[in-house]
């Protein structure tokens, strides 16, 4: 077992334990790509690592001997192409499994590794390019991906080598200016010195570099060192709950930060193996069928997924298998936790985190979830609630999640800056906190309730409202699947809570729903909280992370 040669003390009594004794031992050169992946390789040779799949009848089990040898292959073709220590290298590979092998080889090179989701155009692709000096580009065999990565290369100086994969079948078609990855590696040795002398990689340098998806403005450049995944220790093992050598699932696509957070670093640092289903559109009835024929341990995903799943007869699918089902990237509204719950017999443990770390507050094992509730802080992070004044909140108050002292001691799975602007880093990060910008209160039992973004809460004649607890009162009428509230302004009220919402199947917009939907919401919470403007919509516009674009929906009001 790897995790004892980096945590001191694995096993709490309690969370008052955990939260008091936990500590995280950061080797100087620490790798993952050699400590942890070739490690179990040494270790254990026949440990599976990634059990893969898509919706084209393709399966394939890789054990960390497969991952080890086939990283090692990419990292010999990368460094003939001149990638090394510092270099910037973009992957558009959706859930491909050669995304793994080429994060492990990046990782062994000291490369800078950037995920980028399928839907980027050449403008996003040539803003990345070049804001990060991208030298190199991995892409999955895409006729849009290819066409967006062709417009942008042009544009972006530093940008010398594009790589292909395939996407259905083992022979990638052949497209002018790229190289085939598979044909490519397969010239190389299944060997890789660690390097040293200048090429020598330590905790401190830059590993991963992730453009968040703002509401608003263009992305930043998030910067992450190589002890970010052994921050994720915590991730995987005490709020994912995820088992050694049983299967784990997080639905994301590798280009979000969620893939980070539960498909690779904390799972594999844990030993478990990872369920890699490379979907071409998420249906519900076909993820819940995964679940059953695959056995999953351990499941995560986005609220929006299981509030779609619960559109499906989940009673027809055998869910037995799994132990633990945890939901981050939005609040989890208290309605879907309770029909998941009479459905599994399991309660949902929520998680609140961001790209710049690992889970920040979550449901940890000791923790009877509640309801609507992101649970207690993470041991890693001394975090406190922050007025507007900047003082500490009482129980009860609302303030800013802010993690505190850093400047005392740099906590580890943190972000250390922003890529190429000191300016901006030393403005976040320079002084005694590090502030989140969200909203959260806490009851006098130390659960932790969200709020919203600092941007997204609602002034209306004096009250200020948290669009999610509107949201999840919404939500608990049959109606409605999908719901964001924002502000709308009002020249009386200065703003008013407005809804936009995507109905179930089977109901149509009506001014006799709208009343129905706002009396409800008067029942169910403070009555000056009913949105007084709905709006349906087919889909609420959202984010290449997934999240809702809050900020697009206001700008129309």
């Amino acid at each position: 077992m790897l995790l004892d040669r980096y945590l001191p003390r694995i096993d709490f009594d309690s969370y008052e334990d955990f939260k008091e004794n936990f500590t995280i031992n950061v080797p100087e050169n620490f790798n993952f790509g050699f400590d942890i992946v070739d490690e179990w390789a040494r270790l254990e040779p026949e440990k599976k690592a990634l059990v893969w799949c898509n919706d084209h009848g393709e399966e394939r089990t890789f054990t960390f001997t497969d991952i080890s040898k086939m990283s090692n292959q990419a990292a010999n073709f990368f460094r003939s192409l001149g990638i090394g220590k510092g270099d910037v290298v973009l992957l558009i590979l959706r859930r491909r499994y050669e995304y793994w092998v080429c994060a492990a080889a990046l990782h062994k090179l000291g490369a800078s590794l950037i995920p980028g989701s399928l839907q980027l155009t050449s403008k996003d692709i040539a803003y990345r390019g070049n804001s990060a000096g991208v030298t190199a580009i991995i892409c999955v065999d895409d006729d849009f991906v290819i066409e967006q990565i062709n417009g942008a290369f042009p544009q972006v100086e530093t940008l010398h080598s594009r790589i292909v994969v395939p996407t259905v079948g083992d022979v990638a078609r052949t497209h002018e200016g790229f190289l085939d990855f598979h044909e490519s590696i397969a010239k190389f040795p299944e060997t890789f010195e660690r390097p040293t002398g200048d090429q020598a990689v330590y905790w401190n340098d830059i590993m991963l570099i992730y453009f968040t998806s703002g509401t608003t403005g263009m992305p930043k450049m998030v910067q992450h060192n190589f002890a970010h995944p052994l921050g994720h220790i915590i991730t995987a093992k005490y709020w994912q709950q995820v088992q050694e050598n049983k299967l784990h699932m997080s639905v994301s696509d590798s280009g979000w930060a969620k893939f980070g957070w539960g498909k690779i670093y904390g799972q594999w640092i844990c030993g478990a193996t990872i369920f890699g289903y490379d979907m071409d559109k998420f249906v519900p009835a076909k993820l819940l069928q995964k679940i059953q024929d695959y056995k999953l341990t351990t499941f995560c995903a986005p609220p929006t997924m299981f509030r779609f799943m619960l559109q499906e007869d989940v009673s027809k699918y055998d869910l037995s298998s799994v132990k633990n089902f945890c939901i981050a990237g939005e609040p989890l509204n208290p309605e879907v936790f309770k029909k998941w719950e009479k459905l599994t017999g399991l309660k949902m443990r929520e998680g609140f985190g961001q790209s710049e770390g690992p889970v920040l507050i979550a449901n940890f094992m000791w923790i009877d979830p509640r309801p609507g509730s992101t649970g207690k802080p993470s041991p890693l992070y001394n975090i406190r609630l922050i007025s507007p004044e900047g003082a500490v909140c009482d129980d009860g108050e609302e303030g800013t999640i802010c993690i505190c002292d850093i400047d005392e001691k740099f906590p580890t799975g943190l972000f250390t800056g922003y890529y190429k602007n000191p300016e901006m880093t030393k403005e976040i990060l320079g002084g005694d906190r590090y502030d989140t910008g969200d909203v959260a209160w806490r009851d006098p039992e130390g659960y932790y309730w969200f709020v919203g973004r600092n941007d997204d809460v609602i002034k209306c004649s004096g009250y200020r409202i948290g669009p999610f607890e509107v949201e999840s009162a919404i939500l608990e009428h049959k109606a409605c699947v999908e719901c964001a509230v924002t502000a709308a302004p009002d020249p009386v009220r200065g703003q008013v809570v407005k809804a936009t919402i995507v109905l179930a199947a089977g109901f149509e917009p009506s001014d006799e729903l709208t009343k129905e939907i706002q009396n409800h919401v008067k029942h169910v919470t403070a009555p000056y909280k009913y949105p007084r403007i709905v709006e349906y919509v087919k889909e609420l516009p959202k984010t290449l992370g997934g999240k809702i674009k809050r900020a697009e929906i206001r700008q129309k009001s």
